[in-house]
């Protein structure tokens, strides 16, 4: 892979890490301000609320203008969102500013890839970006949960180290090879916008082999982003474990995923990606085992083991879609079909999510519910995608569908 990938996987390695810390400081000020329990879920869907209402706006910036300089203006925003809750901004709404400069982020970042990474090595590119994405993950959630215990009894101060995680994020940036502008077809008239992406929409859940991957993606992120504050809450009132604590198990399922991401960027190739979807099923059962699991070593045991197989499933997936995407629309328009679809799927679990907690309804039943969703998911994706592929061998056609991108001018290995 070329440098600009290694300074990109640098760069949003750090950024990941601050977010995830701000996600455990304002849960700490959440409880600290005695809000009620469904508050909790709630920032994470205030954070994900523009990757689904800004979509078309935000793949087209990043197709106009040179992408690593859409991350840095991003990472500046999710800066000023951590700034404001210093200054006493209420986390939800810190999280909504941070959500904003996260969707910008995304569609440059994965766009930036597809453009230097020929399609051969997109999973082993997915991989590496799965791997430091966790990694962030896992590293932040540890810090998040260190700056939220008693080792830093200051709130500002933990603020201030995330802060100072963005600014090195913001510098690595610099780094990065700015990509190419690929130009505004319809403008940005709301209307010609939002049109273009409807199409390109359709388009993509309708090719048979980016409809499959979009429909797992889509599945698998909206059940992690629950599963993150399933694992938080069980930990809490089963185990009981501290914040800080609960915090470490969340690391444990992340470093799985990491696991599982190099070995699937090792060991599958594109063209056998659909090979690991009886692994959603395996997830999904996995999940509600938990519940029956009290002996701490067991429990990290059982939450690795989910990590691993979310891991094996996530990354091919990932990479079959980015393929599609690739070939059929322009790559930030891509990503932010991708990223609209997948993060509609965190909003409405996390919404369902935060009712049920509302409702007082427990942590075994939203386990299971969660579980049973994936398994029943996944095996409903894999039959459909069955039919269809059966149907285009009958009529003797291909798999893709009409195209909206222009004709390949992309460098492929940029300076």
């Amino acid at each position: 892979m070329s440098r600009g990938i290694h300074w990109l996987l640098a760069a949003q390695f750090v950024s990941g890490l601050a977010d995830s810390a701000l996600l455990l400081v304002a849960i700490a000020r959440l409880v600290e301000a005695a809000a009620p329990a469904w508050m909790a879920p709630m920032l994470k869907f205030c954070f994900t609320l523009a990757y689904v209402l800004l979509a078309p706006w935000v793949g087209a910036l990043a197709d106009r203008w040179p992408k690593a300089r859409v991350m840095l203006a991003a990472n500046l925003l999710k800066a000023a969102a951590a700034c404001g809750m210093l200054l006493g901004l209420h986390p939800l709404a810190a999280f909504a500013l941070a959500g904003l400069g996260a969707a910008c982020y995304s569609p440059a970042k994965y766009g930036l890839v597809t453009e230097q990474v020929a399609p051969a090595e997109l999973v082993r590119a997915n991989g590496w970006i799965e791997v430091s994405t966790v990694c962030a993950i896992v590293l932040g959630t540890g810090l998040g949960g260190l700056l939220v215990s008693d080792a830093v009894p200051d709130g500002d101060g933990a603020l201030a180290a995330v802060l100072a995680a963005y600014g090195l994020a913001g510098l690595l940036n610099l780094r990065i090879p700015r990509g190419v502008a690929h130009g505004a077809p319809v403008g940005w008239a709301p209307a010609a916008l939002v049109g273009r992406f409807r199409v390109a929409n359709s388009l993509l859940w309708r090719d048979a082999k980016g409809g499959l991957s979009l429909a797992i993606t889509t599945l698998f992120w909206g059940a992690g982003a629950t599963l993150q504050l399933v694992v938080l809450a069980w930990a809490q009132d089963a185990l009981g474990l501290g914040l800080d604590q609960a915090a470490y198990l969340q690391a444990v399922v992340a470093l799985g995923i990491v696991a599982g991401a190099a070995l699937a960027g090792w060991r599958v190739p594109l063209h056998q990606a659909t090979r690991v979807l009886p692994l959603g099923v395996l997830m999904g059962a996995g999940v509600p085992l938990m519940l029956g699991v009290q002996a701490l070593p067991a429990v990290v045991l059982l939450l690795a083991l989910i990590g691993l197989l979310a891991g094996l499933l996530v990354v091919p997936m990932n990479a079959l879609l980015q393929h599609r995407g690739h070939v059929l629309l322009r790559p930030g328009e891509s990503i932010a079909v991708q990223n609209f679809n997948e993060n509609l799927g965190v909003l409405l679990m996390l919404g369902l999510y935060a009712t049920l907690l509302a409702l007082g309804q427990s942590t075994a039943l939203l386990a299971g519910a969660l579980g049973a969703c994936v398994a029943l998911g996944t095996l409903a994706a894999a039959a459909l995608h069955a039919r269809r592929m059966a149907a285009i061998a009958a009529a003797g056609g291909a798999a893709g569908a009409p195209t909206l991108s222009t004709p390949a001018t992309t460098p492929r290995n940029l300076p």
